[in-house]
C-alpha cells in the first residue's frame, strides 16, 4: 500500500516536471530577438555621413562605431575593392581611408592647373580600374581624371548651360564603355558624354537631381533629388519603374540623393532631409516592398547625402 502511493506519488511528480520542463522549453523557444535600435530588417553595416553633424562613421551591424571622422562637407563616396573608402572632407578635398579612417592619399582641387584663382567644388570623384581617379570639377565644369601623384591624365569639358559653381553637377561615374554619367543639379539633367566629350544621350527630369547610376540591362537608376522619387527610365527615356514620394506606407521620401540597384535586385535609396520621424535610407524589392530602413536622428542629423553598404560587392563604376 505504501509502496503503491509512492508510486503514485513519483508519476504525479514526474508529470509536473514534465509539464514544468515543457513550459521552460516553448517559452525560451520563442522568445522575441530584441528590436534593433536603428534599423528594421536584416541589420547591416554601412558607412554613411552628415554634415549637418560634421560626421563620416562606418556602423557595425551591431550599432557600433568601427571608425568614425569629422567631416565638412560630403557629397560622394566610394569603397574601393580592398576595403578603402574615396570620399572628402569638403568640396575641395579629397580623401581615400584605410579601413581604420586613416587618410592614406589626398587631392586638393585649388591645385589643379587653373583653379588657383576660380571657385571650384566637387561633388562627384571614382576610383577607376587602372588606379587612377576621375574627378568632377563644379565652376570649371570639367571632367578631369588624374594619377595616384595628381598629375591630370586627361580632361572632358562639360555642358553647362546655367553655370553654378555649386550645383553645375552632382554624383557622375564613368561608364564601362568608356562614357561618362554626370548629373547636373542647375539643369535638372543627367547627360552621358562619350570620351570626347560630346553628349551621346540626356534626359531632363524637371528637379534638381543628384545620382545616375546605368544598369546592366541598359536602363538608368535616377535620384530626382528635390523630385522626392527615384525613377528608372530606358535608352528611349521611358519611366519602367519608380518610387513616389508618398507611394510607400509610413514612409515619406525627401531629397532624394544617392540611390543604387543591389546585386540581389533591390534598390538602396538614401532619403536627405526626410524628417526627424523619417528613415535615412531603405531597401525597397522590385514590388515596392520596404525590406530594410535605417533611422539614428542621434547619430546623425537631417543632412545625410550617402551611404553604402558595406560588403555589397559595390564596385570601381558605383
Amino acid at each position: 500500500m505504501i509502496f503503491s502511493k509512492a508510486c503514485s506519488m513519483f508519476r504525479l511528480s514526474s508529470h509536473r516536471w514534465i509539464a514544468l520542463l515543457a513550459i521552460v522549453c516553448f517559452s525560451t523557444q520563442y522568445i522575441p530577438a530584441a528590436e534593433h535600435p536603428t534599423q528594421t530588417g536584416t541589420p547591416r553595416s554601412y558607412i554613411a555621413a552628415d554634415y549637418s553633424k560634421k560626421i563620416l562613421v562606418h556602423v557595425g551591424a551591431d550599432n557600433s562605431d568601427v571608425w568614425k571622422q569629422t567631416v565638412r562637407d560630403v557629397h560622394d563616396l566610394q569603397i574601393l575593392p580592398h576595403g578603402h573608402l574615396l570620399t572628402q572632407t569638403n568640396f575641395q578635398t579629397i580623401v581615400e581611408l584605410n579601413d581604420k579612417g586613416e587618410i592614406v592619399w589626398s587631392y586638393d582641387a585649388k591645385s589643379s592647373p587653373g583653379n588657383a584663382d576660380r571657385k571650384v567644388e566637387i561633388h562627384a570623384f571614382q576610383r577607376l580600374a587602372d588606379g587612377s581617379t576621375m574627378i568632377v570639377e563644379s565652376g570649371p565644369a570639367r571632367i578631369l581624371e588624374v594619377s595616384a601623384e595628381g598629375k591630370v591624365l586627361k580632361e572632358i569639358p562639360l555642358v553647362v548651360k546655367n553655370r553654378d559653381p555649386h550645383r553645375d553637377s552632382r554624383l557622375a561615374r564613368k561608364l564601362e564603355n568608356g562614357h561618362y554619367l554626370v548629373c547636373h543639379e542647375k539643369d535638372q539633367t543627367v547627360r552621358e558624354y562619350d570620351e570626347k566629350g560630346q553628349v551621346v544621350w540626356d534626359y531632363g527630369t524637371g528637379t534638381a537631381l543628384y545620382s545616375a547610376e546605368r544598369l546592366p540591362n541598359g536602363n538608368t537608376l535616377i535620384g530626382t533629388g528635390n523630385g522626392h522619387s527615384v525613377i528608372e527610365v530606358t535608352p528611349q527615356k521611358e519611366v519602367v519603374w519608380s518610387v513616389t514620394e508618398n507611394e510607400l506606407p509610413g514612409i515619406k521620401l525627401g531629397w532624394i540623393t544617392m540611390v543604387e540597384r543591389l546585386p540581389d535586385g533591390n534598390t538602396l535609396i538614401v532619403n536627405c532631409h526626410g524628417g526627424e520621424n523619417q528613415p535615412h535610407a531603405l531597401i525597397v524589392t522590385p514590388q515596392k516592398q520596404v525590406a530594410w530602413t535605417l533611422k539614428d536622428h542621434v547619430r546623425f542629423g537631417n543632412n545625410l547625402p550617402v551611404l553604402k553598404l558595406v560588403g555589397q560587392g559595390s564596385g570601381t563604376t558605383r
